[in-house]
């Protein structure tokens, strides 16, 4: 196999796999080595560069996955947004926020930097998978703590939680949180 047909063969996979594909996913479904998908991932973002093409090759999730790209989405939207996914409230954004900058964090600990009762903005975003149960804190009454999963990743086109834009000194503070709760 030559590098244009790797490329090609690469390409075709992340066009028909509906999730994001991890690099280990592509070197077993191609059958080739390391080196050679990264190569032909390389190459496939380059080639994609070019004005002509509308999607792009993105990194999301740990994984791989063909995108339209950005600046194509006014343009898309209207027929192949999600027209079920409605957009976040500023509330739920908020409460998303706290729980991306500060996981894993319990209710309670959401509430306290709110300021305001969350039940109703995390039953919003367990429901659109954008957060999960990621285990139990360590303190009186075993309290729920949650994190964030690989939709809000794709909804945010993030490849990892540490490609989440860095926050300022006041944020820092803003999002800080008594560990003796």
């Amino acid at each position: 196999m030559n590098l244009d047909t790797e490329i090609a063969l690469v390409e075709a996979i992340l066009f028909l796999e509906a999730e994001p594909v991890d690099l280990g996913s592509l070197q077993r479904i191609t059958q080739l080595p390391r080196e050679v998908v990264l190569d032909a991932l390389g190459q496939l973002r380059e080639n994609l560069r070019t004005p002509d093409h509308g999607l792009e090759l993105i990194e999301i999730a740990e994984g791989y996955a063909l995108a339209p790209k950005q600046d194509l989405a006014p343009a898309l939207r209207d027929r192949y947004g999600k027209k079920n996914d409605a957009k976040l409230s500023r509330a739920a954004m908020e409460t998303l926020s706290i729980i991306a900058y500060s996981q894993p964090i319990t209710r309670a600990e959401i509430e306290n930097l709110r300021g305001v009762n969350a039940d109703g903005m995390m039953r919003v975003l367990l429901g659109r998978n954008l957060i999960r149960e990621v285990g139990r804190k360590d303190s009186p009454g075993k309290p729920i703590q949650y994190g964030t999963t690989k939709e809000f990743l794709k909804l945010f086109r993030l490849s990892t939680i540490a490609d989440l834009p860095k926050l300022d000194e006041a944020d820092r503070k803003r999002f800080a949180r008594d560990e003796e709760e």
